[in-house]
């Protein structure tokens, strides 16, 4: 039986290197100023469902990026992985997109993908931490959805049902629902493979516009320009402030038991603690 996963995944500024020169003065990210990186929990979605596609036949893994004509180097990671399509979504009109305007092309873009009976996303990007827009997307094409996902402890294709294990404050829980559904992965489930060395020599060469790897803009996926992008954005930023850490007094606190209570009895006194 066919099953179809789409994979959204997102090309982000690596956030370890964050540097004064981060943000633009209109709110958005200056992705010039920070080296770009795979989002590390969308490795993670794009994990559980090599792992599926592994586990039974006819399984298709597609997958989408929205970005700029740079993202297209996560989507030739993803074909060196295992996947079977990709696609970049890429106009200037979806530049400065807040999660709902993001969502919004998303969802465009996996209608236009074709049929889909899963799909799965990172629960956060690490340049924006939300974890509102894998919610949105499900919200807008009307599909059941869990999240916060480590991994798929069970799919039944006959019943179309899936059991998924879902990370809660204090522990887990086991999570069934319908298909088609959309899940969220987090940072703790199967350890991403590394890229195929024989799909790396095969798909090298892929470029944007290819048969493995599409370009789509705001008409190839029938997205009103009205939703997209600034212009679909409520979300606006009204001030940025630059903070600069710097070192002040540093004090040597013995090991001992008398430094440690000493440390206490301040910390207690300035209402840090207690």
């Amino acid at each position: 039986m066919a099953l179809n996963i789409i994979v959204l995944v997102k090309q982000v500024p690596d956030t370890h290197h964050i540097t004064g020169d981060a943000m633009k003065e209109d709110g958005t990210v200056n992705r010039a100023a920070l080296p770009a990186i795979f989002n590390p929990e969308d490795l993670y979605a794009l994990e559980g469902a090599l792992l599926l596609k592994d586990r039974f036949s006819g399984v298709q893994v597609k997958v989408i990026t929205m970005g700029p004509p740079s993202a297209a180097a996560i989507l030739k990671e993803c074909l060196y992985r295992g996947a079977d399509f990709t696609a970049l979504v890429s106009d200037r009109g979806f530049a400065g997109a807040d999660t709902l305007a993001t969502s919004y092309a998303l969802k465009c873009a996996i209608e236009a993908a074709g049929s889909y009976d899963l799909v799965f996303c990172g629960r956060q990007a690490i340049d924006g931490d939300t974890a509102q827009v894998g919610p949105q997307t499900a919200e807008k094409l009307g599909l059941n959805q869990i999240t916060c996902v480590s991994r798929i402890e069970e799919l039944d294709l006959q019943k179309r049902t899936l059991i998924a294990r879902r990370s809660v404050e204090g522990g887990w829980e086991r999570v069934r629902a319908a298909l088609p559904l959309l899940v969220t992965f987090t940072g703790e489930g199967e350890a991403p493979r590394p890229p195929s060395a024989k799909r790396a020599m095969a798909y090298k060469n892929a470029a944007a516009g290819s048969d493995m790897m599409a370009l789509w803009d705001i008409g190839a996926i029938k997205a009103d320009a009205a939703q997209c992008g600034l212009a679909g954005s409520p979300t606006k930023v009204k001030h940025i402030s630059s903070v600069v850490l710097t070192a002040g007094e540093i004090r040597y606190i013995d090991p001992g038991e008398a430094g440690i209570a000493g440390l206490v009895h301040e910390l207690i006194a300035d209402h840090t603690l207690g």
